[in-house]
């Protein structure tokens, strides 16, 4: 059984890919993007997916314009802003639009993990209080 659904978002299709295969053998779904389009249109068709793992610099829709739309559209999901191009105003700009963290490319395995893992728990125990307070309500509407 898969750890977590990641949405892998990147350009550099050669990174996506080798990092697919390090992140499968260690138990997670990964599920490949390579524009900013192509994350909002996988994350339509994949409703299980708990992080995604975003570039900030891609031609067209860059990082910030599509962590926007896809906080916009999918609040719960996580997202981790990935860069090669680091800087503290794109940092600021991510975490502002709700980014769960940011990493530096390349990033530590184990780091990577970590941070995946303490975003896909995140999102559960958001999903969990959601269904506690649905259930409340409508426990509470009997008479």
């Amino acid at each position: 059984m898969s750890l977590s659904t990641i949405l892998f978002v990147d350009d550099e299709i050669g990174f996506v890919e080798t990092m697919s295969k390090r992140l499968t053998k260690r138990d997670f779904t990964i599920i490949p993007a390579h524009s900013g389009e192509e994350a909002l249109e996988q994350l339509e068709k994949h409703r299980g997916i708990e992080v995604v793992l975003l570039d900030v610099k891609m031609p067209g829709m860059d990082g910030i314009e599509t962590l926007g739309k896809i906080k916009s559209k999918y609040p719960l999901a996580e997202v981790i802003m990935l860069t090669g191009h680091a800087t503290v105003e794109s940092a600021i700009d991510g975490m502002k639009l709700g980014a769960f963290d940011y990493l530096m490319k390349p990033c530590d395995m184990d780091q990577l993990v970590g941070k995946v893992t303490e975003a896909a728990s995140k999102k559960k125990r958001h999903e969990d209080k959601i269904i506690e307070a649905r259930m409340k309500e409508i426990t509470s509407r009997r008479p």
